[in-house]
């Protein structure tokens, strides 16, 4: 699985386990709505670590809550 859909995948499951709407997670962490549609949906390929941060803030758990999941063991090495 690439990155980018190990992101996408598990910010869906952390917002449907807390019963948030992504627009709810984009007023609360402070990124506009449409910024995180194109995250989720897959349409932006390059979240930043400064972006990926503000998510996690605004569900309240860190950057290694967010990574500590079973969707990111296999991730394909990406060399360009």
């Amino acid at each position: 699985m690439e990155i980018g859909i190990a992101v996408q995948k598990r910010i869906a499951a952390l917002c449907a386990q807390r019963g948030m709407t992504l627009n709810k997670l984009a007023t609360t962490c402070g990124i506009t709505q449409s910024t995180l549609n194109n995250i989720v949906s897959g349409r932006n390929h390059s979240t930043t670590v400064s972006t990926l941060q503000k998510i996690c803030d605004g569900l309240d758990i860190t950057i290694r809550d967010f990574f500590a999941d079973a969707l990111f063991d296999s991730i394909d090495q990406e060399i360009r």
